[in-house]
């Protein structure tokens, strides 16, 4: 069976594996040891916390196949981003230069450097193995986010947003930062985002132009690769936006990808969502429902047949399935057609 739990310390090797095959661009799974495992320290850390309100966790889960014990996949939460560390974006905007006397009206678009996304809670690091890419793990993967946000909503912020990466080539080249580079940083692209994702982000401040550039004085290379996003990043971006997710002018400062936000109730996946009670029996139906259950430091997430009593909010799930859950007849799920 395909199961989604929070990472543990024994995770380290398949999540170093992960951050491998991930490539560049996936700023948030440096291939650093010290750093993954502070990665992993730090999600423990968060789901054993006592939270009222978001902060600084960082809650990181894992996609484990049970018949091998194989981590096949990942995939993340951040609670509240930029809160310790400055959390830097791009927002495309539009000057007009004009002159009536002239008849002449020009638009200009522009990108300014900005905080705006501080305090939103992030989703992040999904990444799924190739050899599990089918019977909608993929999904699976990225969709039980929601249902842990929408189990226990005190520790999210209302806006939540989720960074796509943008166009880079199988060398890590970015045309955007291409750019960038020649003009204000002397640094390649894997070195940059590399730097990001260990937490080093003062150069950021210290080197990034003040002012708002324009973009038509930007490569035509540059400029082609602003909010589009890695051909390996459509489907989740897709997934993304069935979910409700949208841009809203704001693109990565490294490789110019697009960020996609949504206000949390209005995500489908938690809109839709529903808490039963359990009953433990025979499942006839012939459908596919995630399922989680309601603990945070043992939360389980699968993908099963069950048998609803809507009018009752009640479940009917198998044995195998409640086992795999650890829940018992009368706790509570949160659940999900797929």
């Amino acid at each position: 069976m395909i199961i989604i739990r929070p990472i543990q310390q024994r995770d380290y090797d398949a999540l170093y594996r992960i951050a491998e095959e991930s490539g560049h661009g996936f700023t948030s799974l440096p291939v650093n040891e010290a750093l993954l495992k502070k990665r992993i320290s730090h999600a423990e850390e968060s789901f054993k916390k006592d939270v009222s309100q978001p902060g600084n966790e960082g809650y990181l889960f894992v996609m484990e196949d049970t018949e091998t014990g194989a981590v096949v996949g990942t995939s993340g939460i951040e609670a509240a981003v930029g809160l310790e560390d400055a959390f830097y974006h791009y927002h495309l905007g539009k000057v007009v230069h004009s002159s009536r006397e002239l008849n002449v009206y020009n638009t200009v678009e522009t990108l300014s450097l900005c905080n705006d996304y501080t305090g939103a809670s992030e989703i992040c690091t999904l990444f799924l193995s190739e050899s599990h890419r089918k019977n909608r793990n993929g999904r699976f993967l990225s969709r039980m986010r929601f249902l842990f946000m929408a189990e226990h909503a005190e520790r999210f912020a209302e806006t939540v947003i989720a960074e796509m990466r943008g166009v880079s080539d199988e060398n890590g080249r970015s045309p955007f930062w291409d750019w960038l580079e020649e003009h204000f940083f002397s640094l390649d692209f894997p070195t940059a985002d590399y730097l990001t994702g260990i937490g080093n982000k003062a150069f950021i401040a210290e080197l990034m132009p003040k002012y708002p550039i324009y973009v038509n004085l930007l490569s035509k290379a540059a400029q082609d690769v602003i909010n589009e996003v890695h051909s390996k990043t459509i489907p989740a971006l897709k997934l993304l936006e069935a979910e409700g997710f949208s841009r809203r002018g704001y693109v990565d400062i490294f490789d110019g990808g697009p960020t996609v936000e949504a206000q949390i109730s209005s995500v489908n996946t938690i809109a839709q969502s529903a808490r039963c009670q359990v009953i433990i029996g025979e499942v006839n139906d012939d459908n596919n429902f995630i399922v989680c259950n309601t603990s945070i430091e043992n939360f389980i997430a699968v993908q099963a047949s069950l048998s609803l009593r809507e009018t009752a909010n009640q479940v009917v799930l198998s044995q195998q399935t409640a086992e795999t859950l650890q829940v018992k007849e009368g706790d509570w799920v949160r659940l999900v057609e797929n």
